[in-house]
């Protein structure tokens, strides 16, 4: 049974069913999927091209998102949103996007919250370094909200994504590349970070509806 949702059908109509708003989304997870790309290039230590969705976590998040909104576009006009057809690839998709969106919008708070002092300040710099990063961070919670209002999950993808979590905290923490960030994380930070890839896990079990069984 599907926990009551906490995005209204109204919102989610007006957001994922409308043409330019759609379309509005898309172009504002692709432009920050670039400016995301951008920082951890400039701050990436060398990172095999195949392991760059392991390190480049927040946009990783966005692309997944991107790809599981551009999915609605053949539907456009032809059905809700909240009718959206589903699949297991679909699935699987919308699981992965949901999981990593929530896990890296609050990770982001988590860990400038652990050191508000090197973040927090009056400068533009410091205004975008804490309130900016974090303001379009939680908008990443957001967005899995709307997503898990159009997808479904299944076992398999729920532990898929989980398994993918925890290989991403191993490779970010027991191999040093975790997210660029102004201090050295230690085990409170590591910690945290595990317990949110299960929390979130945890959290799209409890938002998504199911995959039914002939899809």
């Amino acid at each position: 049974m599907v926990a009551e949702r906490v995005v209204p059908d109204r919102l989610v109509e007006y957001y994922l069913g409308n043409g330019p708003s759609l379309v509005w989304l898309l172009v504002v997870n692709a432009t920050a999927f670039l400016v995301g790309v951008r920082y951890y290039v400039e701050t990436m230590p060398a990172v095999g091209t195949f392991l760059w969705p392991l390190y480049g976590d927040s946009p990783t998040a966005l692309a997944l998102a991107t790809l599981s909104l551009a999915t609605l576009l053949p539907a456009l006009g032809r059905v809700s949103p909240l009718d959206a057809p589903t699949n297991r690839p679909l699935a699987y998709l919308h699981t992965l996007s949901f999981v990593w969106l929530v896990k890296y919008g609050l990770w982001t708070v988590v860990a400038l919250n652990l050191r508000p002092d090197l973040y927090v300040g009056f400068t533009l710099d410091s205004l975008w370094s804490y309130w900016g990063i974090i303001l379009t961070h939680v908008l990443f919670v957001v967005e899995a909200l709307l997503i898990a209002r159009v997808g479904r999950t299944t076992r398999g993808a729920l532990a898929l994504a989980l398994g993918l979590m925890l290989a991403s905290d191993a490779f970010d923490y027991a191999f040093g590349y975790h997210p660029p960030i102004r201090y050295e994380p230690g085990a409170t930070l590591a910690a945290a970070t595990v317990a949110l890839s299960v929390l979130s896990v945890a959290f799209a079990a409890r938002e998504f509806a199911p995959l039914a069984e002939n899809d």
